[in-house]
């Protein structure tokens, strides 16, 4: 199944997308990653969910990637006797860790770290944003604060704390157990949520040794102000805009998202951009003009792939949203204002064999009109380098590793196919050639650059580029 577009979609399975018959209609609707969310799915169903995913990538004949996003830390407060308290602007309210239930004056806050981390001056964000507390004093067990926006708190609700960085890591109890458990069922992507700081990812580093790649979703200030240093340690990153629009000026978040973005392509890391993009399709058939402004946002900045969160696990109608989505970024990329912006944000390569090889590959082939760039990848590297420079021309990624195919499948612009390993250099620009014609990308007598490291197998050596002619019979070069 060849796509239409460049720009990756990503879909959320949950209620209303678990079953094998939905896995397979959204994955024809233009769905390329499916996200498995940890924080609603026990390991039982996040295992059958990866079976069914499996199922249908083998149906089709194409690598399905699978993002399971861990939880991450939940901060939450305690409970009130009533269950509910009203507030009035500028009071005092004191969160402690005092387990009685809460009243008008204070409830408990479990979290012994935050009560150590928070210091005066800070805010700190109930229910996300509803309620604005603001620290005027504290010790090792109570914070006590002003109520500076909002009027009322209930059982249970969520804490965001935008300046105060906590010394706990990113992973919780829950969290290893499930990192454990969706490594075990070979998934490709880890989502890691609510990253403050590089070293957040050592611990999911040593876990996974390599066994799938770690994504870290931006959504904290902290982790802004640090943003350079956790791309380089992180696979790719996630412009989380829920968490990031309470914990930052919600005027802010586009701007953000913008930055991230463009640090990510000129890492040469993937980037996706989530949450609420097609918000309003969890109950109504077609989104609003400006979802649809939003979304074409990001395909125009060149984000790797986009997501779709309850619009496809738990809304109404979880296909079309994905079709709707798919039908906004195919008319994006053929807008004739699409290359130009593209090329503008294209960064400079970087020093190394790999870049310049890439970019001589990007160069050649949008100069000469090729059918197709080749790209051998054995470990992702070279595909990753070369959707770094977004060619206008169809990359094609050979494999001889399902499960780089299946990681690199949320990578822009890289059509995967796995294939055994070339024996020689003939063997590889005949393999290219045969398979660009399969996948119709190429036919009889069309040019096509192909770019692959030698010696054959040799990983992260990409060294070599090459122009082939496809023969009269469409399977070899000439």
């Amino acid at each position: 199944m060849r796509r239409n577009r460049r720009v990756k979609i990503l879909a959320t399975l949950g209620p209303a997308s678990s079953s094998e018959e939905m896995i397979r209609k959204l994955h024809e609707a233009g769905a390329d990653v499916f996200r498995i969310n940890m924080s609603h799915a026990d390991h039982d169903l996040m295992r059958a969910l990866v079976g069914r995913i499996r199922k249908v990538e083998g149906d089709v004949g194409r690598p399905i990637g699978i993002l399971a996003d861990l939880q991450g830390p939940k901060l939450r407060v305690g409970k009130f006797a009533e269950g509910k308290v009203a507030l009035t602007l500028g009071q005092t309210f004191t969160l402690d860790d005092n387990p009685e239930p809460g009243d008008a004056n204070r409830v408990q806050l479990p979290h012994p770290e935050i009560l150590e981390a928070v210091e005066v001056g800070h805010r700190l964000l109930i229910d996300d944003g509803r309620l604005q507390l603001e620290c005027v004093a504290t010790d090792s067990h109570h914070i006590e604060c002003k109520v500076v926006a909002g009027d009322k708190i209930s059982d249970r609700k969520g804490v965001s704390l935008p300046d105060t960085t906590l010394a706990t890591g990113a992973l919780t109890d829950k969290d290893r157990k499930d990192l454990d458990a969706v490594l075990a069922a070979d998934v490709d992507w880890v989502a890691l949520s609510f990253i403050q700081r590089p070293d957040d990812l050592a611990e999911a580093r040593k876990i996974a040794r390599g066994r799938a790649f770690l994504l870290s979703k931006i959504e904290k200030p902290q982790a802004v102000e640090r943003l350079d240093e956790i791309i380089e340690l992180s696979d790719a990153i996630m412009v989380a805009r829920g968490d990031l629009g309470v914990e930052l000026p919600l005027e802010a978040v586009p701007g953000i998202q913008k930055r991230i973005t463009r640090a990510c392509r000129k890492a040469g890391k993937p980037v996706v951009v989530a949450t609420q993009m097609l918000e309003s399709m969890i109950s109504a058939p077609v989104p609003t003009r400006a979802e649809v402004s939003d979304v074409s946002i990001a395909v125009y900045e060149g984000a790797d792939a986009i997501m779709l969160s309850a619009e496809s696990a738990a809304g109404d109608y979880p296909v079309e949203a994905v079709a709707t989505m798919d039908r906004i970024a195919q008319c994006v990329e053929k807008d004739p204002l699409y290359p130009g912006i593209i090329f503008a944000q294209r960064p400079e390569p970087e020093a190394t064999g790999a870049d310049a090889v890439s970019l001589a590959a990007r160069q050649m082939a949008e100069t000469l009109g090729v059918a197709a760039i080749v790209t051998y990848t054995a470990t992702g590297t070279t595909g990753l380098r070369t959707a770094r420079e977004r060619p206008q021309i169809p990359i094609v990624a050979l494999s001889p590793v399902l499960a780089t195919a299946r990681r690199l499948s949320l990578v822009w612009g890289l059509h995967c196919v796995v294939t055994e390993d070339a024996q020689d250099l003939d063997d590889m620009v005949n393999r290219a050639c045969r398979i660009a014609v399969e996948q119709k990308y190429a036919k009889s007598g069309d040019r096509v650059i192909i770019t692959a490291g030698v010696p054959l197998r040799t990983p992260g050596a990409t060294n070599l580029l090459r122009m082939a002619y496809i023969g009269s019979d469409g399977l070899s070069a000439v």
